[in-house]
């Protein structure tokens, strides 16, 4: 029989060989005809006598990057549909039938009574690496660079196919658990002391490696379909058992503050699985499966996550007619720690890179930024140090302005200040070749008005890279009213090459991330004032979903530069453009106590020299707060909506200003760029799935409690009175254009 995906061939032995190879794609995914044909693959071998035994590899360099999301966003929009058409029930079953029929392929497998092996010949995540846990053997090829695990929980997930079943089957239950709740990849010595995987072998004996183990008579059982088979960890109520699940549930509780569906349903799987045979133990896994694929945080953070977030990545907003391009040599001006670590990311690409800064020495200091990093992850294992030195070498420090003569793209990296910016325009301009294009690293300056300095606009935009940028992920390009396209696509195929996700934004003072994340510090900002309790701030935003909250933020990106950005702006639109009451506040820590944030070691905490302790916030706080609330009358409900809203409320205005013009870049770069609570999909699937209607209500009530800073936009305003949302009414268009390969 012939299949589309797979590749059939039986040897003289008898031994089945199925390779995996799904046309027209780099890397195989879980997608349904791959379901389809397994089943029959599996019917197929179990049926033929004269197949002894099984072993399946990949033709990619992967093995399986797991199942095809699209697919089970597919599935919960059939949910959705159902449930209108012909009720809960129905719509239920329909749902955990689907879910269902990935767990019984490789069940199918596991039960055949022919001997499977997985010959894994590279990268094997989700799905994948579901399919090699129900394998009865399972070698992979001698590869440091393979990954073996399950990150669905990063996508609002968990393993649906065995995974929350077969790995605590396998591994000791507190490995199990971090393999599941973390959803962090491991290599293939740590999956080898695990159990994960029986053997290592070179990547040239890997089929023959597969093969011996049948001939010599491997087992067609799995572990726990044997008579006496007993749990790596002992039973769920054993000793070890009663002191690691109240554990978890702690732990879990800490980590995620419940606000992750699927992290709390893998706890339930492990724990109920565990005290079932293996196929009562899947029917359970099934279920919770079925249930979370139709919650909204799944539903968000698939679109988001994944769907929205590989679109951008492959070139959604690139213009369509211009050719790729190729950034060959990239010039930095402004060698400090923004700068330097843009030529660092840009020269671990590939890219050769000049760094310019106004004297040599502070041009070397910034390359030095790139030894300082390569020297760590050299001692951390992550890079050889060949690999590393090559990196040095093509970076390039000067304080010579001529060396950007040769340079595809230059960046301006100099401080926020637009003097500065305007004498370094000035310098660089003349020297630019032909084709050349210029950006701008401002991260709150409009372009439009830095453009002014510039002859040549179309060759003009902004780049603006997050801190610390070797591991932010997300950079915003902003358009000026002049930007070309090929600017444009020049921007986005050189993100595409540093291996970052772009979102593209027009022109407005803090553009689309910092406007959000400045309404989120001003929130905090505001309840400071308001007399609520430092410690309960923090904590109530973190429960909210952010990742810190909005003081320590402050500490972080420095208060003299947040009081330096709130008189520029004021400078520029005049005092009713900044909160004079926060302005005052800010003057008090930076001016008058001398507190600049964790860069001098005090802000709104202290922070103790390197390993003599933790961080604590400055008890001189409450001295600065006009009054003090008690806490136990405080609403964490409210104060938790108040952080997420703030900052919505504001994408909201950012929709309606036209600075964003794609949904899809409003979520992306709000869990990319600041975090916003990953679960909601992002600051406008946050509104979506709560309802624009209820959404107002809410903007409403804290109008009327704290201000105009809740005040709707009339585009808000006008979605809620129809019943649309941001989605419905903006749907994203798909890529028009090829971005550079």
């Amino acid at each position: 029989m012939a299949y589309k995906n797979f590749k059939f061939e039986t040897d003289a032995d008898g031994i089945a060989l199925v390779t995996w190879d799904i046309p027209g794609r780099s890397m195989n995914v879980l997608d349904e005809t791959s379901i389809l044909e397994i089943e029959e693959i599996v019917k197929q071998t179990t049926n033929d006598p004269a197949i002894k035994g099984i072993v399946t590899t990949s033709a990619k360099e992967a093995f399986c990057a797991g199942a095809d999301l699209s697919m089970l966003e597919g599935m919960s929009r059939t949910y959705s549909d159902l449930l209108k058409e012909k009720g809960e029930e129905a719509a239920n079953q329909v749902l955990f039938d689907q879910s269902r029929r990935f767990s019984q392929a490789f069940r199918s497998i596991e039960i055949s009574g022919k001997p499977w092996v997985a010959a894994i010949n590279g990268l094997a995540l989700g799905g994948g690496f579901e399919i090699t846990l129900s394998c009865h053997y399972r070698v992979a090829a001698e590869n440091p660079k393979t990954r073996l695990g399950l990150p669905e929980i990063k996508v609002g997930l968990f393993p649906g196919a065995g995974g929350t079943q077969r790995v605590p089957r396998i591994v000791p239950p507190q490995d199990a658990m971090t393999l599941l709740l973390k959803g962090e990849a491991v290599n293939l010595a740590r999956a080898k002391a695990l159990n994960l995987i029986h053997a290592i072998v070179p990547a040239s004996d890997l089929i023959k490696a597969a093969k011996d183990w049948i001939k010599g008579g491997g087992k067609a059982v799995a572990p726990w379909d044997e008579k006496g088979f007993k749990l790596p960890g002992g039973p769920v109520f054993s000793k070890a058992g009663m002191q690691m699940f109240p554990a978890g549930n702690a732990i879990y509780r800490r980590e995620t503050y419940d606000n992750y569906p699927a992290a709390r349903a893998i706890m339930s799987c492990v724990y109920e699985g565990l005290q079932l045979p293996i196929d009562a133990a899947l029917r359970v896994e099934s279920r919770y499966f079925a249930k979370i694929l139709r919650s909204n945080e799944a539903a968000a953070m698939i679109r988001s996550l994944f769907l929205s977030m590989q679109e951008l990545n492959k070139g959604a907003r690139r213009p369509a007619g211009v050719p790729p391009t190729k950034v060959k040599k990239l010039a930095v001006i402004g060698a400090g720690f923004m700068g330097a670590s843009v030529g660092y990311v840009s020269a671990q690409a590939g890219i050769d890179v000049v760094l310019v800064d106004r004297d040599q020495e502070s041009a070397d200091k910034g390359k030095a930024h790139a030894k300082t990093v390569i020297d760590g992850q050299v001692a951390k294992g992550r890079m050889k140090q060949e690999a590393g030195d090559a990196v040095l070498s093509r970076i390039t420090a000067t304080a010579d302005y001529n060396a950007i003569k040769e340079c595809d793209l230059v960046i301006e990296a100099v401080f926020e200040d637009r003097k500065v910016k305007a004498d370094t325009f000035a310098k660089a301009q003349p020297l630019l070749k032909e084709g050349a294009i210029f950006a701008s690293n401002t991260s709150t300056l409009p372009i439009n008005s830095l453009a002014e300095e510039f002859k040549d606009q179309g060759r003009f935009l902004g780049i603006h890279f997050f801190s610390p940028v070797e591991k932010m992920m997300l950079v915003e390009i902003i358009l000026g009213k002049n930007t070309g396209d090929v600017a444009l696509a020049t921007a986005l195929d050189y993100v595409r090459a540093i291996g970052k996700t772009p979102i593209v934004v027009n022109d407005s003072r803090g553009f689309f991330a910092n406007r959000c994340v400045m309404r989120y510090i001003a929130e905090g900002n505001e309840m400071l004032l308001e007399g609520v309790p430092p410690a309960m701030i923090e904590n109530t935003a973190k429960m909210a979903g952010m990742p810190v909250g909005p003081l320590s933020l402050q500490d972080e990106v420095a208060l003299d530069l947040g009081l330096k950005i709130t008189k520029a702006t004021e400078a520029d639109l005049g005092p009713n453009a900044v909160n004079q009451a926060q302005k005052k506040l800010m003057v008090e820590m930076v001016e008058k106590q001398g507190r600049l944030g964790r860069k001098n070691g005090k802000g709104f905490y202290d922070y103790p020299e390197k390993g003599k302790g933790q961080k604590c916030l400055w008890p001189g706080l409450a001295g600065l707060q006009p009054k003090h609330l008690d806490p136990d009358t405080l609403d964490v409900e409210e104060l938790k909506q108040r952080f997420l809203v703030a900052q919505a409320v504001e994408a909201a205005r950012t929709v309606e200003d036209r600075v964003i013009t794609d949904m899809r870049e409003a979520d992306v770069g709000s869990i990319l760029g600041f975090g916003f609570a990953p679960f909601t999909g992002g600051t406008l699937s946050y509104i979506d799935f709560m309802g624009t209607r209820k959404f107002v209500e809410l903007c409403h009530t804290f109008e009327k409690k704290y201000g105009s800073r809740f005040t709707p936009p009339k585009l808000l305003e006008e979605m809620a009175a129809k019943g649309e949302t941001f989605y419905g009414r903006f749907p994203p268009k798909k890529p028009a254009a090829q971005a550079a390969e």
